[in-house]
């Protein structure tokens, strides 16, 4: 189980939220909405342990994440609202480097079998800067099929894709949770997984 107890987020002067609290359990779907600025992405950092929060603490299993962050990492994936895909390196090179650096075990085939799935098998060879937003996208949400990963933290993953790959990304999710998986993740867009009732945690700022 993920657990957020009281937590309280402070960027600068202002405070993002407070007293916050959430529960996410296997196989459920958490859907972190608000306006911009309401703290959405600043949320999803310190649950991944990229940010302190001002006030209360991010619990795994019942254990502050700081103090099992090696099995922590290894249970999450997060993707982040930027592709972080790099124009120079190919389609190819970008999922096989982001696997590398996350520790992600990945054989060529595996890289190759990902973007086929996301439906990029023709441009595993070109370069990102000449992909559309939506296939850079897919470049980076391909790591899912690799990660292995219990949890999936994503910032807005739905983001300039078309219908086939909202389908298939939502599909993905579904799949993800019906096998025991859990996911925390933002977006403006409507959510339809079949089989899977998600929770909404609205953040006002």
């Amino acid at each position: 189980m993920l657990e957020g107890k009281n937590l309280a987020c402070v960027r600068g002067e202002r405070t993002l939220f407070d007293h916050l609290n959430f529960t996410l359990n296997a196989g459920e779907l958490l859907l972190v909405q608000g306006a911009n600025g309401s703290g959405k992405t600043s949320l999803l950092r310190t649950v991944c342990g990229l940010l302190t929060p001002e006030f209360g603490e991010i619990l795994w299993d019942g254990e502050k994440i700081g103090a099992v962050r090696e099995d922590y990492q290894a249970a999450m994936v997060f993707l982040g609202h930027a592709p972080a895909v790099k124009d120079d390196l190919t389609a190819f090179e970008n999922l096989d480097f982001s696997c590398r650096l996350a520790g992600i075990e990945a054989s060529r085939e595996d890289v190759k079998g990902a973007l086929g799935h996301f439906g990029l098998g023709h441009c595993l060879e070109l370069p990102a800067k000449s992909l559309s937003q939506g296939q850079r996208r897919r470049v980076a949400l391909a790591r899912l099929l690799l990660a292995k990963a219990k949890l999936w933290i994503l910032d807005e993953p739905l983001v300039a894709l078309d219908q086939a790959a909202l389908h298939l990304v939502q599909t993905l999710i579904g799949d993800h949770l019906q096998s025991g998986g859990m996911a925390l993740l933002t977006t403006h867009q409507m959510v339809s997984i079949p089989g899977i009732e998600p929770r909404v945690l609205q953040l006002t700022p």
